[in-house]
């Protein structure tokens, strides 16, 4: 661990060159959150308010908070997960960005939760998230801090369950945007990114082909979806499990074999969870299924499979490869965990592409504008950004991508919003 002239806490500030290549090749990759940052530089939107972003350390991420740092942000970065840091970006952001960053690829439990502690001491104002799990904390240990927090943007579906609860329970101190309910983000990034990434961490992670195999996909929304679209058009025979009645339906219409778990459990080779709740896959599941089937997890946290307690379970844990353990249990069989159950695609591979994050993170960056721009008219709940933020984040991405698209005549105009003939 190399410790620098600014507060931080990173693997190897050597790393920083090869940091910055990265950073700057994403980039050149989202184009949309290019222009924002453009617009925030001119602008600074967040003159003077400390921000602290606790989300997966990728250079998207990095993308993100020099955006933040264009606006006038004082930027602070921590992981939300303890696989996912990208060592050499977070050596990057500190050499060349000047944003502290506590993070480290591998970093133990407590590690992960004294970084989140850092970022409470930060006192930060403004707070981007993945996963809520700085948000609860403040919320828990140190509500006087969470009092000065003008507002929260969060990232995943989980995240978005756990401020719904805050809401629910009227323990909100603070308004929050969920970006994953804006179209351009779980449409584009939940289907297209995940179904690919998920791939794409599996395969990094085992060398396996994907062609015959059966896939079992836990968990059919936006993430899901791209997920079993992914694993088909790689030849797989996907199966898919849920407890929503409309989206079992819809798989089936889809043309996948839909099921209990227990029943797929016995068919599957390979398993991946994109629930955000606990346990889908769980003891009675790992036991039963094929000698050398492998488990995989998509959603944000590592308790969508019940990895510790197949651990009761187990005889012996190999580490075969840098993200595949082989689970030797005593029936005889052998179950492979990858990524440890974290995230297989941040844990595995890289993640998203950039293209995929670039509107993502553009709903992250207007998100934070939306709340400062609002501040002290909005309740202490979860908001969705207006449905104009979701056209304008769409049309710069077209604009971008090349593609021009018509528009209504004035007459189609009068049609359309008359009840008359």
């Amino acid at each position: 661990m190399t410790m620098t002239q600014l507060k931080c806490d990173i693997k190897d500030i050597a790393l920083a060159e090869q940091g910055k290549n990265n950073i700057e090749w994403a980039m050149k990759d989202m184009p949309v959150l290019e222009q924002i940052k453009k617009r925030f530089s001119v602008e600074k939107p967040f003159a003077g308010i400390r921000l602290a972003a606790c989300s997966h350390v990728t250079k998207e991420t990095a993308a993100l908070c020099i955006a933040m740092q264009a606006g006038g942000a004082d930027a602070i970065l921590v992981a939300s997960n303890p696989l996912s840091t990208q060592d050499d970006v977070a050596a990057a952001l500190v050499k060349y960005y000047n944003i502290p960053v506590y993070a480290v690829a591998g970093e133990s439990v407590e590690q992960y939760k004294s970084h989140i502690r850092e970022a409470i001491n930060y006192k930060p104002q403004l707070i981007i998230e993945d996963g809520c799990d700085l948000v609860s904390t403040l919320h828990l240990e140190h509500p006087e801090i969470a009092d000065q927090v003008i507002g929260s943007t969060e990232e995943t579906t989980t995240g978005i369950i756990r401020l719904q609860a805050m809401e629910k329970e009227g323990a909100l101190r603070f308004p929050a945007v969920g970006v994953n309910t804006s179209l351009t983000k779980h449409l584009y990034d939940n289907r297209y990114g995940t179904g690919q990434s998920a791939m794409d961490g599996i395969m990094r992670a085992a060398n396996i082909l994907i062609a015959g195999k059966t896939v079992v996909i836990s968990g059919y929304g936006w993430c899901g979806k791209g997920c079993a679209l992914r694993a088909k058009a790689l030849g797989a025979n996907v199966i898919v499990c849920e407890v929503d009645p409309l989206k079992a339906l819809e798989a089936a219409m889809e043309g996948y074999r839909v099921m209990p778990i227990a029943e797929a459990a016995k068919e599957g080779d390979i398993f991946l969870t994109v629930t955000g709740d606990k346990h889908v896959v769980d003891i009675q599941h790992l036991l039963s299924m094929k000698d050398g089937a492998m488990v995989a997890n998509a959603g944000h946290f590592d308790w969508e499979v019940n990895v510790t307690g197949l651990k009761e379970f187990t005889t012996e844990i190999k580490q075969i490869r840098p993200y595949l353990q082989e689970y030797k249990l005593n029936n005889g069989k052998s179950v492979y965990v990858l990524a440890e159950g974290r995230l297989v695609n941040l844990g595995a591979a890289e993640g998203h592409p950039a293209s995929v994050m670039d509107m993502s993170f553009a709903n992250q960056a207007l998100g934070m504008e939306y709340i400062v721009k609002n501040r002290g008219k909005l309740e202490h709940k979860l908001y969705t950004l207006p449905e104009s933020v979701d056209i304008s984040i769409a049309e710069l991405k077209l604009k971008t991508m090349g593609i021009s698209i018509d528009t209504l005549t004035p007459e189609q105009e009068e049609y359309l919003n008359s009840w008359k003939l």
